[in-house]
């Protein structure tokens, strides 16, 4: 959507921006029923609300549930557009087999790069190496880098599951809350859980708006880091004055002994920044190749354009694009680890596809949820939702970003789940986002993270995990950690406004 008038929020308007104002004014030129499919997508998202938060319902299972009933809902409302009722499972598993093609790839082979790093001890190595660098008085900065880094490869939760006696020993080593530690820790984890692929938000969103890989890792970095270190120490360290919080005691004695069979900090950093550096470099390259490509063609023409531009490139440039591609880069990097960190290091060839196998089992759960939310976006185009939106808003003066902050808001706020809340908002954009660059599709994308960030409270599974390990009660958690994810939410979404002034 190209608006006019103030870069971030379009051309003026004379009224009050309210959603009956806006369907007025749909309706009144409207080729679609617009009223009445944004009433059905209404009920989709509460039934789905309702389904996930009343019913308890797996978010996979009440995501099929809801884009069955979407489906047969708009081939009444919507007959012309719609699909037939026979021809709804087909979208459906359509829709499911173009979503997982690419993400379940993504995923898969993260979790077993990050179940490696978690067998070897490289998590701990990471942080033990950045604590003594830093040294106690910064340890919260080293823990803030930390998280940063770590989450990249290794969910949120195992790794604060992980790192949880580490946070416990400085807090007896130096007498201070163990929040003073605790809090940079999940702070930097969160920025890149949800900015930074190979995690699943950020990867599901980037196939769902069609954004090269590259490019949202670019950006989430250049978000990222920033709101990091300004909702880090500084922020967390006033946040833990509101709870006292009592450090659980030592269970063991002997972590001299197990650090020195930790992998080597330069290992465990060069594993994971290899992926990173390859997918940029593709990405360089890719679009360097494509600069001149004429913007009108549509997009068969274009994918043939660029297939043909990218075989005809020197070879080095081509091999660097090869090994560049999202799946390449990160299956190099697994074998790598699977052969630095577990047979060189003397782990079985058994345990080795034990830990493989195992990492699968979680991945594949989210790998189900996403594909589901695949599904949602390919019912709302199938359906014409999707345009009915598109219609609604695109003259309401919102700029794109915007609405893309507000969608994943809302739903972050109402059901909890950042990868939800990521998957659900992507599909909401995706017609409004034809035609758009690269650059500003990673920022639209950088702009869901940043809704889906924010907001923690009792819903979320990770206000749950942070509460327990730090020791901290509901009440406490909704006074430091709450607070925090709502500032990384707000001050990432104010870095993507001004960055958005600078990129067409």
């Amino acid at each position: 959507m190209h608006c006019n008038g103030h870069p971030l929020f379009g051309k003026p308007t004379t009224e009050p921006i309210f959603m009956f104002s806006i369907l007025a004014q749909a309706a009144a030129q409207e080729t679609i029923p617009v009223r009445n499919l944004i009433a059905l997508l209404a009920f989709g998202i509460v039934f789905l609300l309702i389904l996930i938060l009343r019913f308890k319902l797996q978010a996979f299972l009440a995501l099929i549930v809801v884009s069955i009933l979407v489906s047969v809902g708009a081939t009444f409302i919507n007959p012309e557009k719609a699909a037939g009722l026979t021809e709804i499972g087909k979208t459906i598993v359509d829709s499911m087999g173009g979503a997982l093609g690419f993400i379940a790839t993504i995923i898969g082979i993260g979790a077993i790069f990050g179940a490696m790093l978690e067998h070897s001890g490289g998590t701990q190595a990471l942080a033990n190496t950045l604590v003594r660098r830093f040294g106690q008085e910064r340890a919260p900065w080293a823990m803030l880098l930390t998280g940063f880094i770590i989450s990249v490869p290794v969910f949120l939760d195992v790794a604060l599951v992980i790192l949880a006696p580490l946070l416990y020993a400085l807090a007896r080593d130096t007498k201070k809350s163990v929040l003073i530690f605790g809090l940079p820790l999940v702070a930097g984890m969160a920025v890149t859980h949800a900015f930074v692929p190979p995690t699943p938000g950020p990867v599901a969103v980037a196939y769902f708006l069609e954004v090269n890989l590259g490019y949202v890792i670019g950006f989430g970095i250049l978000v990222g880091l920033p709101t990091a270190i300004i909702c880090g120490p500084f922020l967390c360290s006033k946040m833990a004055k509101f709870a006292e919080v009592k450090t659980p005691p030592q269970l063991t004695d002997d972590s001299n002994s197990d650090e020195l069979k930790l992998p080597s900090f330069k290992l465990i950093a060069c594993l994971i920044a290899l992926p990173i550096i390859l997918i940029l470099a593709g990405t360089i390259v890719e679009q360097n190749a494509i600069a001149d490509l004429d913007a009108g063609l549509n997009k068969s023409e274009r994918s043939t354009a660029v297939a043909e531009i990218l075989n005809s490139m020197p070879m080095t440039n081509q091999i660097i694009h090869f090994l560049g591609h999202p799946v390449i880069a990160l299956m190099i990097s697994t074998l790598l680890a699977i052969v630095s960190l577990g047979i060189m290091r003397g782990t079985s060839k058994d345990d080795l596809v034990e830990i493989s196998t195992k990492a699968l089992g979680p991945a594949g759960i989210i790998i189900l949820i996403t594909g589901a939310g695949g599904v949602f976006k390919g019912v709302l185009i199938a359906t014409g939702i999707a345009d009915a939106l598109k219609e609604v808003f695109s003259n309401s003066g919102i700029h794109v970003i915007v609405l893309a902050y507000i969608f994943a808001t809302l739903v972050r706020i109402a059901q909890g789940s950042a990868t939800v809340a990521m998957l659900t908002a992507a599909g909401l954009m995706v017609s409004f986002v034809e035609g758009m660059s690269q650059p500003s599709l990673a920022l639209v994308a950088c702009a869901i993270a940043a809704g889906a960030t924010g907001f923690s409270h009792v819903n979320d599974s990770g206000f749950w995990m942070i509460s327990r390990y730090l020791g901290m009660t509901e009440k406490q958690t909704l006074k430091t950690w709450t607070v925090i994810s709502t500032a990384i939410s707000f001050v990432s979404f104010t870095i993507i406004l001004i960055l958005s002034t600078f990129i067409k």
